[in-house]
């Protein structure tokens, strides 16, 4: 046996060098900036408070597991369908049409996928030709990038800025666009900032791209988690945007479904199809009993989610007072639960800011510019935990802002 450290002899083939053989798209594309924090956490000795993950700290809601118990017992255990249960497509063009007022066609217009991630990769590798453009503002969901780099496209970025609490201009967007633009991906509520968008402000993107051949991807996976006065504004429910837009939705976020791994994507009947075609190949089907279970927790949403959202809300309360208390500016999130507060005051980088908060006070968070370049100088607090831990790592945090402004 040739080991593969040894050059194979007769075709001169060396395989002690692996990394030529891997692809130049994959080698160029970084690995999460929000794992590698994760991943530290977990080898620190001592108690670590996590508020790096984006992941709910709530159990699925025990009649959603219920559903899945059942659903093995009664050996829903084989393939489904590619493009997912019809029950669960027909369940969630149910909820779409109640909750926002969009009527997707669940034979033909909607995609059941491995959560929302995946359906963000079917759905750029199924519009997207070489040399493509992506338009994305950043901060912005890390993947959105690397899906665009993968599929062979050209990321586009926009640096949202702070005063505009990071959201998206039309003129931005204007200057952003070339006659190779293809797609504008666009997360609200945000990741990692929490912002979301007026009606008033989709509606001026709206006009900037609605004479443009351009597509919408728009990444609702956070749209259960808004909170008052804000109201989530599906860009899709304005005029023109149904024809050109693929929606985005998912389980895991507001309803504690992380480990499920059941997400969907909606949108015109063709580019469905490309879709599904993607995920033939490369998935085959969403689990089956995870279908079972989701479909009961879309079904009656609004009673598992208001519970939650009620918990967010507070903890968010919480994390925003006590982040400007320690000193540090910090916008009102209205959305998902994330706080992104500027720390550029402690005469600190995001990396040094998160490195140090860690090894001195055992408190995992995630460097703005994970996000994108222009989140350099803040960094992202996820509320998705216990009260307690959170109150913690908030007392935490203000001893740990006091010393680096001392030093400054």
């Amino acid at each position: 046996m040739i080991g593969i450290d040894k050059k194979l002899d007769s075709d001169g083939c060396d395989l002690s060098n692996l990394d030529s053989f891997l692809s130049d798209r994959v080698q160029s594309v970084p690995p999460s900036g929000i794992r590698r924090f994760f991943d530290l956490a977990n080898e620190m000795k001592g108690q670590v408070i996590s508020l790096s993950i984006g992941e709910p700290d709530f159990v699925t809601p025990w009649a959603v597991r219920e559903a899945g118990i059942y659903s093995l017992e009664q050996g829903h255990t084989h393939y489904s369908p590619n493009q997912g249960y019809i029950e669960l497509r027909q369940a969630v063009s149910h909820y779409l049409a109640d909750r926002q007022g969009l009527n997707y066609d669940p034979q033909s217009e909607i995609v059941i996928s491995v959560g929302g991630s995946e359906a963000i990769d079917l759905a750029v590798r199924a519009v997207i030709n070489q040399g493509d453009e992506v338009i994305i503002p950043e901060p912005c969901f890390v993947a959105y990038k690397a899906c665009v780099s993968l599929a062979g496209g050209v990321p586009v970025t926009i640096a949202c800025k702070p005063e505009n609490d990071f959201k998206l201009t039309a003129d931005q967007l204007a200057a952003a666009i070339t006659p190779k633009t293809k797609l504008l991906m666009l997360g609200y509520p945000n990741n990692p900032t929490g912002a979301v968008m007026s009606r008033d402000e989709l509606e001026k993107l709206v006009r900037v791209i609605e004479d443009k051949p351009i597509l919408v991807l728009s990444d609702e996976l956070y749209a259960e988690l808004t909170y008052e006065p804000a109201v989530h504004q599906s860009i899709i429910t304005l005029p023109g945007m149904r024809e050109r837009s693929i929606l985005i939705g998912g389980f895991s976020k507001a309803f504690a479904m992380t480990g499920w791994r059941i997400g969907y994507a909606c949108g015109p009947q063709k580019i469905m199809a490309a879709m599904n075609k993607i995920h033939q190949y490369a998935i085959m089907s969403s689990p089956s009993t995870a279908q079972d279970a989701a479909r009961v927790a879309i079904q009656d949403s609004e009673k598992y989610v208001a519970p939650m959202r009620e918990e967010y809300n507070r903890r968010r309360r919480l994390v925003v007072n006590a982040c400007r208390e320690a000193g540090l500016e910090c916008f009102e999130p209205l959305g998902a639960f994330y706080a992104f507060p500027d720390i550029r005051s402690t005469g600190l980088t995001s990396n040094q800011f998160c490195e140090k908060f860690l090894q001195e006070e055992k408190v995992a968070i995630v460097p703005g510019n994970a996000f994108g370049e222009c989140g350099e100088g803040f960094v992202r607090i996820s509320y998705a935990a216990s009260m307690d831990n959170i109150r913690e790592a908030m007392k935490r945090l203000k001893n740990f802002v006091s010393r680096s402004k001392q030093n400054v």
